[in-house]
């Protein structure tokens, strides 16, 4: 069986004239957690939306289980899709639907599953993301830690093989965050996905990280394990890893500071 899951070749995008990624080459093992990482504005979230399909690049290969999805149509792109889960950042879960509707929908979407069974199915993927019984409850009436996991069962609905995290933890608290983080953990380890996660919160990288992707300005600067990372000897990732301020923003502060002080 291939090792690889992800494979992505030569990635370059623009934005009007602006290249926003710069040659990404990069692969995605099978069963691991590979974090992307880096600054605001670097591009992570421009190459997760690639790599899900949902935009395309200017230039460049995003192969799927061996399968181009750049060269494909949204047809052959749609069995590929189905084995694909996704967590957006703000759980995108729909107002009008209850929690169960919302986990329910891509089996509605994609299967020909009597209704009994899609009603089993997400009373199971509640029960696995710790919301057993909250089937009938609006988003509305969630906690910002309880709609990412309702947003977490949907993601895991197919039972894919892979998964995508857009920033998982944001907006939690520290101790909701640990949490997600240790759902996560425990559905890759029940469902044997691969995950790719966009994050900034450091605690996760630690936690969940098999190997880490950090961006700077389009381009990869490091890849590797967190401790690969943390052993080499690059400002910039020393800078990341130590919560560093930027020399160039703390310098500019002090000058604006200076302006408004005089």
């Amino acid at each position: 069986m291939n090792s690889i899951m992800i494979e992505i070749k030569d990635l370059v995008t623009y934005y009007g004239t602006r290249k926003i990624l710069d040659g990404i080459n990069l692969t995605v093992n099978r069963g691991e957690t590979l974090i992307i990482l880096g600054r605001s504005g670097c591009g992570k979230s421009t190459l997760l939306r690639h790599i899900i399909g949902l935009s395309k690049p200017s230039e460049g290969h995003i192969l799927i289980k061996g399968h181009d999805i750049t060269r494909m149509d949204e047809d052959e792109r749609l069995p590929i899709v189905k084995k694909i889960g996704m967590l957006f950042q703000s759980g995108a879960l729909f107002n009008s639907m209850t929690v169960g509707e919302n986990v329910a929908l891509p089996l509605r979407e994609h299967t020909q599953l009597e209704q009994s069974t899609i009603g089993i199915m997400t009373r199971m993927k509640l029960d696995q993301v710790g919301l057993a019984g909250f089937e009938n409850f609006m988003p509305a009436q969630l906690s910002g830690g309880m709609k990412k996991r309702a947003a977490l069962a949907r993601a895991i609905a197919m039972d894919p093989d892979i998964l995508f995290c857009d920033e998982p933890s944001a907006g939690l608290d520290p101790i909701v965050a640990v949490g997600i983080d240790h759902l996560i953990l425990k559905l890759k380890k029940a469902f044997k996905m691969t995950i790719v996660i966009v994050t900034h919160e450091m605690a996760s990288v630690f936690m969940i990280a098999d190997r880490v992707a950090l961006l700077d300005k389009g381009r990869i600067l490091a890849l590797g394990t967190v401790q690969e990372l943390q052993a080499m000897d690059n400002p910039k990732i020393q800078q990341f890893f130590n919560r560093e301020p930027d020399p160039e923003e703390v310098d500019r502060n002090e000058y604006l500071s200076s302006l408004v002080g005089g």
